[in-house]
């Protein structure tokens, strides 16, 4: 149990790293919030983490609509009184190299991976500021950092993830703490995406030393658990067995 127990909304909820990390910010203690598109995971991890002594309640959200963005944090404020945390964790990968030409997964990568996080900083920032205080913790990848084949757009949209965490971090002065999550390969719902053969080969090796999400929600509940001077910037977590 933490000593200050928080309200987090969290995107991306129904699988993969942003569940894990439901389960455990509710196990520390805090209140959850959380929201995707399918309405039945998150009925089913509601239900699962009340069940267990938790907190939580949800609701459907569409990251790339910043109205339903907005909805969402309305909802969370209206349900718990704030929001304190967000976890900007909803996200795509669906790896392709560039001359086969999928843009529509481009723009699919670039409305969640990117307009995703911006909706929900929009969003939440705004009440932050006026109740004195917020942290956003923004989940990218190791593909924040370097790039590698069929991955150059998902990568992009990494980058630019990190480059707004740390515009945000410059911005704030010191009323709200920002935090980039980058993980190395982690057991998820990501690779199920990928629609070009060949990448998703070459996915299924590079998978085979996957950290579970437990580990991702660890290092999200440590930066969560901070006293409120302490911002922690950024945590890259990779497999050990991995060089990527």
């Amino acid at each position: 149990m933490t000593d200050v127990a928080k309200i987090v909304a969290v995107t991306g909820a129904s699988s993969g790293i942003g569940e894990a990390t439901a389960r455990r910010l509710a196990a520390d203690g805090h209140s959850v919030f959380l929201g995707a598109r399918r309405t039945d995971r998150l009925d089913a991890l509601v239900e699962e983490i009340t069940a267990a002594g938790g907190a939580a309640a949800s609701r459907r959200l569409d990251v790339t609509d910043a109205a339903d963005v907005r909805a969402f944090m309305s909802a969370a404020r209206e349900h718990y009184g704030r929001v304190d945390v967000v976890v900007n964790n909803a996200g795509v990968m669906p790896l392709s190299p560039l001359e086969a030409l999928k843009t529509d997964e481009w723009d699919r990568m670039i409305d969640v991976n990117v307009r995703g996080v911006l909706h929900g900083i929009a969003a939440a920032l705004p009440a932050m500021r006026g109740q004195g205080g917020g942290h956003f913790v923004n989940i990218a990848s190791v593909g924040a950092y370097e790039i590698s084949p069929t991955a150059a757009v998902y990568c992009a949209t990494k980058f630019a993830v990190r480059a707004i965490s740390e515009g945000l971090r410059q911005e704030s002065s010191g009323d709200i703490r920002v935090t980039l999550v980058s993980p190395g390969v982690t057991e998820s719902e990501l690779a199920d995406g990928i629609s070009d053969a060949a990448a998703a080969e070459a996915m299924e090796t590079y998978r085979a030393v996957a950290l579970p999400a437990s580990a991702i929600a660890d290092a999200i509940a440590y930066a969560v658990a901070q006293p409120a001077e302490v911002d922690v910037n950024e945590i890259v977590v990779r497999p050990a067995a991995s060089a990527q």
